[in-house]
């Protein structure tokens, strides 16, 4: 059944954590606003990524951190209870049912439709509903794609035919596979092998490149491999993978060819390869752009070449860090941003407050939840070096910290501080060590607040904690370079 045109003032494509922040946003200002998601309100996010696996890798870490504190190895040496982990991961990821989410969006005052949304032409949107009627909405100010990315599977042969898993198998399976092969060196590929190894599979990292994390520094990728190898994982650098072929019986093994000639057999193969925008069919050519690409966008989300100043894009499809918390942040800058235009209030006005309207990505943090964490923030030694950044490497051993050896016996850890010697202040952060995650929002602080390193002496860090790391990286610079700031 076709339903009667529906006009708002915001549509709102996609309801992830982008699309929810840049309702709630929009709804906050004072505009009407509908949201459509076609599969569960939440997205990626709390049902097939960050929620349920961290909730995996969370027993993980603990245990790997409990093995090295005195008193606690022998109680934690056996193996995990792998259906308590699984019945945590449920829990987390809502026992994959969106009804919080859902009245949430409702005490907001936000519409829901459930269904599949395509643009049909400027502020035009067309929702092929989930009991196959047709909605047919007008937005009088904006329309905000928020519809996220999804696995970019390589084009192999084979790869259609053996049910590869992607992130939502790897996350949401149930039983524990004898041999897993991971196909990748990012982050996600350390993370799930990380998990997968501890619950007790057999894991071969096949990785195209050279090391892991590549775009992190170097000894990240490092430290993380020597600890994934310790664990028992078989990294294979320089692996290209062919082609795949699974067994012809309903549970028959994959078989994998690589380019040097080498085979290799496993239960299970996870791509964890990249991520490709999901914005084949959200009807991209009605206004003039290509199905499937990136979306380019300015600092307050709107898209380049879509005349009007009507489209957004935000979080992942615009590619600019594809990650939930900055996925976030942009949408609440976007909703900002639509607010302020839909009064004619300029972009900078106050009283916008938090919510700034324009977005800036110098400091933008992640997390690696492997054992050891990688956290970062800011650039790394390379991009500063290619982008003509003049900066100080100033690095410590988090091992010799006391709060370190209080943490675990046999701390293993590295901090690097980039210190921009033009600007005087903190260019990029990266630290490598169990439990450094919780040190990321310090190292944010200091690169978006561009803070003086005169002021950052007068941070004291509290004894005896991994965070006295800030003291010995400033005191490292001072005795290198005979410079108190």
């Amino acid at each position: 059944m076709n339903e009667a045109p529906r006009a708002y003032d915001v549509v709102v494509i996609g309801a992830g954590p982008v699309g929810e922040n840049v309702a709630d946003r929009a709804r906050a200002a004072g505009l009407s606003t509908v949201i459509v998601e076609r599969e569960l309100l939440g997205g990626e996010c709390s049902f097939w990524a960050c929620e349920p696996s961290k909730a995996l890798l969370r027993p993980v870490v603990a245990r790997a951190d409990a093995r090295h504190v005195p008193g606690l190895e022998d109680a934690v040496r056996g193996p995990l209870d792998v259906d308590a982990v699984f019945a945590h991961r449920d829990r987390m990821a809502a026992y994959w049912k969106d009804a919080d989410q859902v009245e949430w969006l409702d005490s907001v005052g936000v519409d829901l439709i459930r269904g599949h949304a395509r643009l049909t032409g400027p502020k035009q949107v067309s929702v092929r509903t989930s009991d196959g009627g047709t909605v047919r909405l007008t937005a009088r100010h904006a329309v905000a794609l928020c519809t996220g990315t999804g696995t970019a599977l390589p084009g192999i042969p084979g790869i259609d035919t053996v049910r590869p898993w992607t992130n939502r198998e790897a996350t949401g399976a149930a039983l524990v596979p004898g041999r897993l092969a991971v196909v990748g060196g990012g982050v996600v590929a350390v993370e799930l092998a990380t998990t997968w190894q501890a619950l007790g599979a057999q894991v071969t990292l096949l990785v195209r490149g050279e090391g892991l994390l590549r775009t992190m520094e170097p000894f990240a990728g490092e430290l993380v491999a020597e600890a994934l190898q310790e664990a028992g994982v078989d990294i294979r650098t320089g692996a290209e993978v062919t082609s795949v072929e699974r067994a012809s019986d309903a549970d028959g093994e994959v078989r994998i060819s690589l380019a040097d000639g080498g085979e290799l057999a496993a239960d299970e193969i996870l791509f964890a390869t990249g991520r490709a925008p999901r914005t084949a069919d959200v009807g991209l050519e009605t206004v003039g752009l290509t199905p499937g690409s990136w979306l380019t966008v300015d600092d307050t989300f709107l898209v380049n070449g879509v005349d009007g100043g009507w489209l957004y894009a935000v979080g992942d499809v615009n590619r600019r860090a594809l990650m939930t918390h900055q996925g976030k942040y942009q949408a609440r800058v976007a909703g900002a941003a639509i607010g302020a235009r839909a009064k004619g209030t300029p972009l900078d006005d106050t009283r916008w407050g938090a919510h700034a309207a324009t977005a800036d990505h110098v400091a933008v943090p992640q997390v690696v939840f492997t054992t050891p964490e990688v956290a970062s923030v800011g650039l790394t030694t390379h991009e500063a070096r290619r982008t003509g950044r003049r900066v100080e490497v100033v690095d410590y051993d988090l091992a010799r910290l006391a709060g370190a050896q209080q943490y675990a016996k046999g701390y293993r850890g590295r901090a690097r501080l980039l210190i921009d010697t033009d600007r005087g202040t903190v260019a990029g952060v990266t630290f490598v060590g169990p439990g450094v995650g919780e040190l990321l929002h310090s190292a944010t602080i200091a690169v978006a607040g561009e803070v003086p390193l005169d002021r950052l002496w007068h941070a004291v860090p509290a004894f005896p904690t991994i965070s006295e790391v800030w003291l010995r990286l400033l005191e490292t610079y001072r005795d290198s370079t005979g410079r108190q700031s």
